[in-house]
């Protein structure tokens, strides 16, 4: 016999739905936010909706019988979250009510990101997050039944990539990250001089660029307050190029272009071409989707920072990310490596010299 007594809203006033609609509160709220959960039925359809909404608005209800039955685990307490590299550990203590069956397991997801792990107890770890990224986590226990409530978030916790870091001329500083026998930057190359204080000429008309044959930078879109922090600066190989360059080092001191041998060396190290799964930040904020494969279990987090192509246009940040190595093919190219959002594959191309790309360095033996 329901009846459409309609609602009492949030300020307070009366609902024109009497006689349209019937609304009825249930005892489940929404975790973690203003609203519970009703159900429905209107003058016009024979189903019963299920909504929620404000806790404040006044609906109808109806009571069952008995005592309520919970047949999932309610919420796990949640406890101290802390960061490592590429990863964190989340604590926390079992549910008070198991839901009349043996718990089987916990699952503790991310935000951002919905990254899982799962585990028999606490403590559990959630690997490849993003370094250098805010994240706090949930924790809910599973029995035979299903998936239990959620537990509050925990502390916020931004993983690193190193404790290791190293700083340009310009006093730019970089996290650092160990593969294989490498010690690589693990963020692009910021500078605007070489390390003996000289200015790399900034090169923003495009007439300009597409001619040049000795060194020039520049920032994405000519933007370096949008484009400098995440992705660092786009160099014409000319650049990196001691000889072109009159000699000069564009890598802080101890450190140097990596040579094609040297990023093949890496490659191999992580398994072969396949290995720009392992190198890719693992978010489709930057990265377009689907990011295919990015894990960045090496923490070397690549980026997609695009190019500037040989007359002067800029492209693809967001689709894909290419370095220079300081290796010269001819009179024209030299070798680049990129990285794509489509793919995992980590793969070598003969770029022409005027390209402007992003660049790693290396540290010396």
């Amino acid at each position: 016999t329901a009846l459409p007594a309609g609602a009492r809203i949030v300020n307070g006033l009366y609902n024109p739905a009497a006689g349209y609609n019937g609304l009825w509160w249930s005892s489940t709220e929404q975790p973690e936010s203003a609203s519970a959960w009703f159900r429905s039925v209107d003058f016009g359809y024979s189903s019963v909706s299920r909504n929620q909404t404000y806790k404040q608005i006044g609906f109808s209800v109806r009571c069952l019988q008995g005592e309520p039955i919970i047949i999932v685990p309610s919420a796990p307490t949640i406890g101290p979250a802390s960061a490592g590299i590429g990863q964190a550990t989340v604590t926390f203590t079992a549910p008070v009510n198991d839901g009349g069956s043996v718990i089987t397991g916990y699952t503790v997801t991310s935000s951002p990101g919905g990254i899982s792990s799962t585990g028999m107890g606490s403590p559990i770890s959630v690997i490849g997050l993003t370094n250098r990224t805010v994240y706090t986590f949930t924790v809910t226990a599973t029995n035979a039944n299903g998936k239990g409530w959620s537990s509050a978030s925990s502390n916020s916790v931004t993983p690193k990539i190193s404790e290791t870091t190293i700083s340009d001329i310009d006093g730019n500083n970089y996290y650092t990250v160990n593969i294989g026998t490498q010690v690589w930057m693990a963020e692009n190359l910021k500078t605007t001089k070489y390390n003996d204080n000289t200015e790399i000429p900034l090169v923003a008309d495009n007439t300009a660029w597409s001619v040049l044959s000795t060194p020039g930078y520049s920032w994405y879109f000519n933007d370096e307050n949008a484009y400098k922090a995440i992705y660092g600066a786009l160099y014409n190989w000319f650049s990196v190029d001691a000889i072109s360059n009159g000699g000069k080092n564009i890598c802080p001191s101890g450190w140097h272009v990596p040579s094609d041998e040297e990023w093949s060396a890496m490659i191999n190290y992580l398994g072969g071409d396949f290995a720009g799964g392992k190198l890719k930040e693992i978010s489709t904020t930057l990265w377009h989707s689907p990011n295919t494969g990015a894990t960045n279990e090496t923490g070397f987090t690549a980026l997609p920072g695009g190019d500037r192509t040989p007359d002067g246009i800029w492209f693809a940040i967001g689709i894909s990310g290419t370095w220079w190595s300081s290796t010269m093919l001819s009179t024209t190219d030299a070798r680049s490596w990129n990285i794509s959002y489509a793919s995992v594959n980590l793969g070598w191309h003969n770029s022409y010299k005027q390209y402007g790309f992003s660049v790693r360095c290396v540290r010396d033996f």
